[in-house]
């Protein structure tokens, strides 16, 4: 079961938190291999992270790219939510300045009354990529990120049917007519986007994995502003991390390696297909490439369970919250497996 921490700022003496695990799966594709079976290897890992203990399975919203296969996490859902039982299944998140609220939440209620009490819908503010992809997925129509607020309070008000009179869309009802509700989230990398998930009463999900430096405030103001809601009665709140666990630091040293150099080149905005240790140890890099990897070195814990664990439980006291999503976003997909076993192996 979850293992139990004390996190002293809210807590008594004596009291803790049970620690949960999930996933966010970015379905990276490793140099050399099919998007095809990177797949395949979602739904063998989705399988396995249910039977490890893992909370939730969720699946990111990446387009125009060769090296993430995840395009359309709703498609990725029902799959994976077929092929498991138990473990929440969602999106980390629809791009929502891309698309209709009425239809996202339309979606997601499908979904749920596929696999009722087994979604959640995390719903993001990110374009969507370059300006030309941003175009091609709203077909030529320019969206603003300064509708999302409204966007979002839509999504709300669709997927818990209550649509206020004199609202332009009054009277539409989101269908299917169901009696439960997918969890509704937002994905965000600061002050602003926790305010906005805390005034609407709805899950908040900070980026650690992006932006590791506002986590704390970004937490503090949305356990602060919470306002109760139809989605949630207090506040839920998670982060995610880029996580990469082995026997040894050594060896967790080790795989780390083609994670730094496939982030150093998604950051340059090249290849971004996961590279081999092999040929991360045989890269050139720049004193500029050095520097920018220990900047993301940030977003990451690495290491043996025990420096793992450590490290993670420092996060949550720092947080205060007791859900962790990770990624791994290892070469081998053998090493991937076993980094995740293992942290299961800490915690769960």
């Amino acid at each position: 079961m979850p293992i139990l921490v004390s996190h002293a700022k809210n807590r008594q003496k004596g009291s803790g938190l049970l620690i949960h695990l999930s996933i966010l799966d970015q379905a990276p594709v490793s140099k050399g291999e099919s998007p095809v079976t990177t797949l395949q290897h979602s739904i063998e890992l989705a399988q396995l992270s249910e039977q490890w203990g893992y909370k939730r399975y969720w699946f990111a919203e990446h387009h125009s790219t060769k090296g993430l296969a995840s395009t359309a996490p709703e498609i990725m859902i029902a799959r994976i939510a077929a092929h498991t039982s138990t473990i929440r299944v969602g999106s980390g998140g629809v791009l929502l300045p891309q698309y209709s609220p009425f239809k996202v939440a339309e979606t997601f209620r499908q979904l749920e009354a596929l696999y009722p009490n087994r979604i959640d819908l995390g719903v993001g503010r990110s374009p969507g990529g370059t300006t030309k992809t941003r175009l091609a997925l709203t077909d030529g129509v320019k969206k603003s990120l300064t509708e999302f607020n409204r966007q979002l309070q839509d999504v709300s008000y669709f997927l818990t049917d209550s649509l206020p009179a004199g609202h332009p869309y009054a009277g539409i009802k989101a269908a299917p007519l169901i009696d439960t509700v997918p969890e509704l989230w937002v994905l965000g990398l600061g002050e602003n986007s926790a305010r906005r998930a805390a005034h609407q009463g709805i899950g908040y999900v900070f980026g650690h994995f992006i932006n590791p430096e506002r986590g704390e405030n970004a937490f503090r103001v949305y356990r602060e502003s919470f306002r109760p809601s139809a989605h949630f009665s207090s506040p839920a709140a998670l982060f995610t991390i880029f996580v990469i666990c082995a026997k040894t630091d050594e060896e967790a040293e080790e795989l780390a390696l083609s994670q730094d150099l496939w982030l150093l080149r998604v950051g340059k905005g090249l290849d971004s297909r996961v590279p081999s240790i092999e040929e991360a140890k045989a890269y050139h890099y720049t004193e500029s490439d050095k520097n920018q990897i220990r900047e993301n070195r940030k977003r990451m814990v690495i290491g043996s369970p025990s420096t793992v664990k450590q490290q993670l439980l420092e996060l949550t006291e720092r947080y205060e919250t007791n859900e962790i999503m990770v990624l791994c976003n290892v070469f081998d997909f053998e090493a991937k497996k076993e980094s995740y076993e293992h942290l299961a192996g800490m915690f769960l």
